[in-house]
């Protein structure tokens, strides 16, 4: 059976109402705290600069933080709660070092990336499923695996560059997609060079790389995939692991599992929020 883990009992990504999870805050605050969380944050889809079935609008940010701020207040002798967003990395202009996001009283930010731009300059959603991936490939991209993901990586990399975030949102979520596409893609020498510049970038600029286990339970697999932990562990980038929560009830979803992995690949602890500061606990 392996080594049982008990501890680390964190989450800092999740969404709810306000953007595209599905239920209220306090029910997936309830969740965390019947699962015995230490600490929790929500991390709602931050605006656009354009309506999407996803993100909250700009208009719902106070009503956000003043239910954040409640949820603190009730339930501060129970958990750790954190205000957070996960914000895209849209252009040089949208970005979680906006100042807009960087103005905000947010207790942690995540950069992700899930729209990218289109050859003839169309913004296009790569985090969807296999057919319309390979539909957006055939529309959009001449047919080119290589281009789609190439645009992701490079979106990557200038959201990296422009920083303003704590931690990178489910960092190589694209492979799943991609090797749908065409199976064996991601064990390419031109996909691992993306991959290998991402880590590094990550590394020269010091942003933590999120373990997301949201597909664990349906997919059996995180984002990054437990082949890359050895090469996260070869660059000591600190690592933090979270759900992806749109549902109450998968607010611990994976985490065990994730954190098993990872002490298999030689990575001894993970970064959690500990009065408002990051800090590397050990795995136990």
């Amino acid at each position: 059976m392996g080594e049982k883990i008990t501890g680390n009992k964190t989450n800092f990504h999740s969404h709810s109402l306000f953007c595209d999870g599905k239920a209220p805050l306090e029910a997936f605050v309830k969740s965390a705290v019947e699962a015995g969380f230490t600490a929790y944050g929500v991390s709602s889809h931050a605006p656009l600069p354009f309506k999407t079935a996803w993100n909250m609008d700009r208009e719902e940010v106070p009503a956000y933080l003043r239910e954040m701020e409640r949820l603190k207040e009730v339930y501060r002798d129970r958990i750790a709660l954190y205000t957070g967003m996960e914000i895209d990395y849209l252009n040089e202009v949208w970005n979680p070092a906006s100042d807009y996001f960087q103005q905000l009283p947010l207790d942690f930010r995540i950069g992700s990336v899930h729209l990218v731009y289109t050859p003839e300059g169309e913004i296009v959603d790569t985090d969807t499923g296999a057919e319309s991936f390979k539909q957006l490939i055939a529309d959009h991209f001449a047919g080119s695996l290589e281009a789609i993901v190439g645009a992701c990586f490079e979106a990557s990399l200038q959201l990296v560059e422009k920083g303003g975030f704590d931690f990178i949102g489910h960092p190589n979520k694209i492979a799943f997609n991609a090797e749908a596409y065409r199976p064996g893609a991601t064990g390419e020498p031109w996909y691992k060079v993306h991959v290998g510049r991402l880590f590094e970038a990550l590394k020269e600029n010091h942003i933590m790389v999120e373990i997301n286990t949201k597909a664990y339970l349906t997919k059996g697999c995180f984002f990054p995939d437990r082949s890359l932990f050895g090469w996260l562990k070869e660059l000591e980038l600190p690592v933090v692991v979270n759900s992806d929560a749109h549902r109450p009830e998968l607010v611990d979803a994976g985490r065990r599992e994730a954190l098993k992995a990872l002490k298999e690949s030689g990575i001894r602890s993970v970064m959690e929020l500990e009065a408002g500061s990051w800090v590397p606990k050990e795995i136990v």
